[in-house]
């Protein structure tokens, strides 16, 4: 039987508080370092695909970054329902962004939207029971989340609170998020999309927390990598009231990650800037809006530029198809339209 929130033991132990004060030091170098980046658009756009891609795989929908930003250029000629799918992951991360941006609490409703534009339907909360957590390997049941509508919406409005009223519990936030987490998967409120709604949840909340300014810390990369130990823990509190180790794994997940992120968005800055002074210098052309769109969008399009800088299709495309000449862009072909990727900064994107 799931209990409601607050928890009743102290979970901060010893070894708890010390990995949180590490956690936040990070989280607070990241936060800095965000706003480095001249337009926010850059990261949400670049990081947000980045972490929908690695969340989704975390669920077996696997694409590719080539695959997911031609996704995003709706282009003639390209189809892929993973790729799609991960679009759909940065939609429903960027509508909870909104969200939460202006009245900074997060409701059953919001969630519900979050979800519903991520699997694209209006189902809602299960209403019919039936709903198990199973082995992918041996099909056999790990967990039965509750089963009853009534049971479901008792526990959703009791997580509500916990998310939106600090009087309910004085744990930090960062302990807070990963009980969030656990509670959330654990009531498991939705037939599909759980584990993807819950992992945005995580980011939203960081930045109701003002942690974070932009939903950025994506902790799918971290979960990808440690997925066995990542329902192992998950199950653990489930048949053993242990918090201690998944309090642990999440402090990590955010301390590994903030550290990655804060070196990745270091190197995009750099490369911002490098190529700011070849545009400047060599390119009548040069706009901060150019810029802007080479780097919010690593796949560009004529129409991009166009919709960005406000110039007819034969402006946009000579800008384009000057930078491909010189080897800023590479140009590609799709049916009868033509992209134009920014390679060196899909190179910082897609190392490991």
């Amino acid at each position: 039987m799931l209990k409601k929130l607050p928890i009743e033991k102290d979970v901060e132990t010893k070894k708890v508080l010390k990995k949180l004060a590490t956690a936040h030091r990070a989280l607070a170098e990241l936060k800095g370092v965000v706003s480095t980046i001249p337009n926010e658009n850059i990261l949400i756009n670049t990081l947000g695909l980045q972490e929908a891609k690695d969340s989704s795989a975390i669920e077996n929908i696997i694409s590719t970054h080539d695959d997911i930003y031609k996704a995003d250029l709706n282009l003639e000629g390209f189809k892929s329902l993973n790729a799609k799918e991960v679009q759909n992951y940065i939609s429903a991360l960027k509508k909870g962004f909104a969200l939460i941006s202006k009245k900074k609490i997060l409701t059953n409703n919001d969630i519900i939207e979050i979800q519903s534009e991520l699997e694209k339907n209006k189902a809602g909360f299960r209403k019919l029971p039936g709903t198990a957590l199973k082995n992918a390997t041996t099909g056999e049941t790990v967990y039965t989340p509750p089963q009853e509508y009534s049971e479901i919406l008792d526990l959703m409005s009791n997580l509500e609170q916990f998310i939106n009223d600090d009087t309910m519990s004085d744990f930090d936030p960062l302990i807070k998020m990963a009980i969030i987490h656990y509670q959330f998967e654990s009531i498991h409120p939705f037939y599909d999309g759980n584990g993807r709604t819950g992992r945005i949840i995580n980011v939203l909340y960081l930045v109701m927390k003002d942690l974070l300014n932009l939903p950025i810390l994506y902790l799918s990369r971290y979960i990808i990598l440690n997925k066995g130990d990542y329902y192992k823990l998950l199950q653990e509190i489930r048949e053993t009231d242990n918090w201690e180790n998944w309090l642990l794994f999440m402090l990590d997940a955010v301390e590994q990650i903030s550290i990655e992120t804060i070196e990745l968005i270091g190197k995009i800055r750099e490369l911002i800037f490098e190529y700011k002074n070849i545009l400047r210098n060599n390119y009548k052309f040069y706009s901060q809006d150019l810029l802007n769109n080479l780097f919010k969008h690593p796949y560009t399009k004529i129409e991009f530029i166009e919709r960005d800088l406000g110039v007819s299709r034969i402006t946009a495309a000579k800008y384009l198809n000057e930078l491909a000449k010189d080897g800023l862009l590479r140009k590609e072909k799709l049916g009868t339209g033509n992209y134009y990727i920014n390679e060196r900064l899909m190179n910082l994107l897609t190392m490991k």
